[in-house]
């Protein structure tokens, strides 16, 4: 399984990659959501990780705006944690929410 992470702090996109390689998973970081443009339009990835907070935009608009047809199922991990955060993030396509810290 191969999984994109994007996540704008490097430190900590790091350690989830990190963790999810020493569990067996094939993982790529993007900084960014052009990061996460670029190896999306190279890779076949089978899940995606995304944080909402990026510093060329937000994520949620990124997540709502894109052709879902060939996007992998996305999880959010963000520090965005309110009722109404997670109400739209799965609203604007993603599969699963979960907050920061976690």
């Amino acid at each position: 399984m191969r999984i994109l992470v994007v996540e704008d702090n490097a430190r900590m996109g790091e350690l989830i990659a990190q963790g999810l390689r020493e569990r067996g998973y094939a993982c790529d970081l993007a900084l960014d959501l052009g990061g996460a443009e670029d190896a999306l339009a190279v890779g076949q990835f089978d899940l995606l990780v995304l944080d909402l907070g990026l510093p060329d935009g937000d994520g949620l608009e990124w997540l709502r705006t894109r052709s879902r047809a060939s996007d992998p199922p996305t999880l959010i991990l963000t520090a965005r944690d309110g009722l109404q955060d997670r109400v739209l993030g799965l609203a604007a396509g993603a599969d699963d929410y979960l907050a920061k810290p976690f």
